[in-house]
């Protein structure tokens, strides 16, 4: 993988993200699949695509990682191809692996390598918080799509983390002096709409879940996140292995702030899902303003006052208290 421009937006190293996803699938083939996480959200975004009353034939699965989804959509009813595609081709190989319909492709989220137009459904379960250029990740998603095609997604929000986050970091000014990116940023649900507008998707829906899950301690926390490739791989991150009593005292910490009366500590993961069509002519529109043939005021029943009218600057009766 080439070198970013000095001028664009990079914020992750994406050789590093590869290289964890490698290592997770590893440990997947030698039996070792702690992807309790991936699992819960890929369930909960086929509840979602439940909802849709339509089959879609030929399907692209954007980080697969190491095939939670790729099963749930293996065996749907409508779907005869279905492309699993990750930056880590050993994830797409695994993702793969024994069922029929189902192709593994070794693709960049930052750089698809598929025609205009080609797929009526594009799936993405939490892999576009590792990506760069999240715009022009979605504006390649929406080319890739048919009119008509649905963009169903998932990616970790802002508050992803953040008992972690504040652990670390209180442990590290504490004990080096200064603090370094540890916990990857994660991006905030307000700016998910704009950003599906921006890309050029209409009807766009965005939603979010909480999961929260308890741990014996903060290494055990840490133990899944790698084993998830869900460890940190910001670019600026600091080159030099955490020290020892670095962690030994956010553990400390996160037990001393997040722990329970049961001894266990929590983990909050905050998920953004994201619903959005690819433009086509039959879609439904907004109405052009001015066009309404009724009133609401009619509607609800009561009395509509124009703006400026002294009525609307009438002072409340004596008795009464204005609403705060």
């Amino acid at each position: 993988m080439s070198e970013p421009a000095p001028d664009s937006l990079y914020v992750f190293d994406r050789r590093t993200v590869r290289r964890h996803r490698d290592r997770a699938a590893a440990r997947a083939f030698a039996g070792d699949n702690p992807d309790f996480l991936h699992r819960e959200v890929a369930e909960r975004l086929v509840e979602r695509l439940d909802e849709v009353r339509r089959d879609f034939a030929r399907v692209l699965e954007l980080g697969c990682h190491r095939g939670a989804l790729t099963g749930l959509l293996a065996g749907r009813a409508g779907i005869e191809t279905l492309l699993a595609a990750d930056l880590s081709p050993a994830c797409a190989a695994l993702s793969s692996t024994g069922r029929q319909v189902v192709h593994g492709v070794a693709a960049d989220e930052e750089a698809l390598p598929f025609a205009p137009g080609v797929f009526g459904l594009v799936v993405s379960n939490l892999a576009l918080h590792w990506v760069n250029d999240v715009p022009g990740t979605l504006i390649q998603i929406r080319r890739a799509l048919k009119p008509d095609g649905l963009l169903l997604a998932s990616f970790l929000g802002g508050g992803t983390l953040a008992e972690l986050r504040e652990a670390l970091m209180a442990a590290e000014l504490e004990i080096e002096g200064g603090a370094s990116p540890r916990v990857s940023p994660f991006a905030d649900v307000r700016d998910a709409g704009a950003l599906l507008q921006r890309a050029g998707f209409a009807l766009p829906v965005v939603d979010r879940d909480r999961i929260t899950v308890s741990y014996d301690s903060a290494f055990d926390l840490m133990a899944d996140l790698r084993a998830m490739a869900e460890t940190n791989a910001v670019a600026e991150r600091s080159a030099r292995f955490s020290r020892r009593a670095t962690l030994l005292r956010a553990a400390e910490l996160y037990q001393e702030r997040f722990g329970g009366s049961d001894g266990r500590i929590t983990a909050s993961f905050e998920v953004i899902y994201l619903t959005a069509w690819a433009p086509a002519a039959a879609q439904p529109q907004p109405l052009a303003p001015g066009s309404a043939t009724g009133r609401l005021a009619d509607a609800l029943g009561t009395r509509e006052i124009a703006a400026g009218d002294p009525a609307r600057l009438e002072p409340p009766k004596r008795g009464t208290k204005r609403g705060s």
